[in-house]
């Protein structure tokens, strides 16, 4: 019989569940770290919520661990590679608490709008100050939601319902997916300049860090409002209170900080700010719902082998997983590629297989596919929850199997559509396991896909690969492949080059003055 250990204060429903699935189940909270280690060699489960910090140590003690789940969105407290080393699976349960965390955005709105906790201090005061406490209205106000994913669209409906405008910027919105929620898609610039409140729906990745900069803020409108309830780091934070106290912004509502627990912040005490303790998902339902599915999810896993929302682990069976692994590897450069490089702009993509591909189940691959597509933009992504990801952003998804076999064995092919047409990106495995890009737009080239690289569009004309090399090793920029293709002789190239170190945009914008150059974008891997 499987064995759980449940390590943080969580729903009894989750034991109830564990032990009608036949699963042995301990319920310890408050451990040390070093009690942690000392009893968690004896189970094959460890269900947590934030508290337990799941380090590289504590799995080193785990010799029998096979599955951790966190009962919740958030994994900082887990070291995922530390696990994926020891094959160990990490689950989560990303959308158990998105109504509660979608209120409580609502909540903050109305809290800034009426100024409430600052007028519930003062008449508990007994100072009873009415005029002091003029708010304003939110029907007709313009809501500008960053970030119009699952939460994110919750929002808009429940501000529609109060008769709000809702606008939004998010690169994977589509337009028919905005006309169905019933909202106007807006590039950023414009959110910033037309919102009368502004609340964030985003993970917190290299892309949208400080996605509310001092730049951007200083483009917001005067008065604007601002509602947090995504992460820490999406605001900067000493801007913002620069912004309250000169009055531009009259009013945030933040739930969650940079630093956290946050006893401490520079923001505290500042005017017009109202601070919750990471409160979004803190209601009877949302944590019911969480200690359920992590319940479901790692008994299902532990007694039958079926894996969910796992951020470490493809879905697959013990009989599928040798034949697939190299090709979800493949899938997964190739939706990663196709999405730095055009991803903003799709509108549908298509996962084409042939050869030996066609013979194999199709759904991991396009699992691997969406996995890479939508992982450049949120980090909690994975094989499970990417085609979710994907339908809920508009995403159109079609697969395609050939069983005729072209100039390779085995070819997978990644198709977006995009305002500019088609573009698609193909793959093989060399030796049957070795992932290679064979054609990129058009294009044939033969590239790996690791690290970090540097695309470029450039004329093809004598000179430019020596000019290329010589700005890269004046950047200190060390080249470990380069490879080639072009259309024709004279007419368009493309150069995809692995680099020891990122490119970063000052180096790219060099790139992009050469002579010829017409697009240079840096990719990671």
């Amino acid at each position: 019989m499987p064995k759980v250990l449940i390590s943080d204060q969580m729903d009894p429903k989750a034991a109830e569940v564990f032990r009608a699935a036949g699963v042995e189940v301990d319920e310890i909270t408050g451990l040390s770290k070093d009690e942690l280690k000392a009893i968690i060699g004896q189970y094959d489960g460890l269900a947590i919520r934030s508290a337990t910090k799941v380090t590289a140590d504590v799995l080193e003690a785990a010799t029998n661990l096979k599955v951790v789940g966190r009962a919740g969105i958030g994994v900082d407290n887990v070291d995922i590679p530390a696990a994926s080393a020891r094959g160990v699976v990490v689950m989560n349960t990303p959308f158990g608490n998105s109504i509660t965390t979608a209120e409580h955005a609502i909540a903050l709105m109305f809290a800034l709008a009426r100024e409430l906790p600052a007028a519930d201090a003062s008449t508990q005061a007994g100072k009873w100050e009415k005029n002091r406490f003029m708010g304003v209205e939110l029907t007709g106000k313009t809501l500008g939601l960053i970030g119009a994913g699952n939460i994110g669209s919750i929002v808009a409906d429940r501000a529609l319902g109060l008769k709000m405008k809702v606008i939004a910027y998010d690169p994977f919105l589509t337009a028919e997916r905005a006309v169905a929620l019933g909202i106007e898609k807006v590039e950023l610039d414009e959110l910033l300049a037309r919102a009368d409140f502004i609340t964030l729906h985003t993970p917190l990745t290299d892309q949208t860090r400080n996605i509310l900069s001092r730049d951007n803020l200083a483009k917001t409108k005067a008065g604007v409002r601002i509602i947090n309830c995504a992460r820490g780091g999406l605001i900067d934070e000493a801007a913002l209170k620069e912004q309250l106290e000169s009055g531009h912004v009259g009013g945030a509502a933040l739930d969650v900080f940079v630093e956290e627990p946050a006893k401490q912040n520079p923001l505290f005490g500042t005017p017009n700010l109202v601070a919750t303790p990471h409160l979004g998902a803190s209601t009877t339902e949302a944590q019911v719902n969480v200690a359920i599915q992590v319940a479901e999810q790692m008994s299902e896993f532990l007694t039958r082998g079926g894996v969910t929302n796992a951020l470490n682990m493809p879905s697959l069976s013990a009989e599928e997983a040798p034949k697939l692994k190299p090709y979800m590897a493949l899938a997964e450069k190739l939706g990663a590629i196709v999405s730095q490089l055009e991803g903003e702009k799709a509108s549908a993509i298509a996962i084409e297989v042939e050869g030996a591909a066609a013979q194999l189940n199709q759904k991991p691959i396009t699992g691997a596919v969406l996995a890479g597509f939508m992982g450049v933009y949120s980090q909690s992504v994975n094989m499970v929850n990417a085609p979710f990801l994907a339908k809920e952003r508009g995403l159109d998804v079609r697969e395609v199997r050939h069983d005729r076999e072209g100039d390779y064995h085995t070819l997978v092919r990644v198709t977006i559509t995009t305002p500019e047409g088609q573009k698609s990106v193909a793959g093989t495995l060399f030796a049957n396991a070795a992932p290679r890009l064979v054609e990129i737009f058009g294009i044939r080239v033969e590239a790996e896909l690791d690290g970090d690289m540097i695309y470029i569009v450039n004329e093809d004309a004598p000179g430019f690969i020596g000019r290329l090399g010589t700005l890269l090793g004046e950047s200190g920029i060390n080249i470990a492949t380069f490879n080639l293709g072009r259309r024709t002789a004279g007419g368009e190239a493309v150069a995809l080059i692995s680099v020891d170190s990122a490119v970063g945009q000052d180096a790219a914008g060099r790139i992009k003055a050469i002579a010829g150059v017409r697009t240079a974008t840096p990719l990671r891997f």
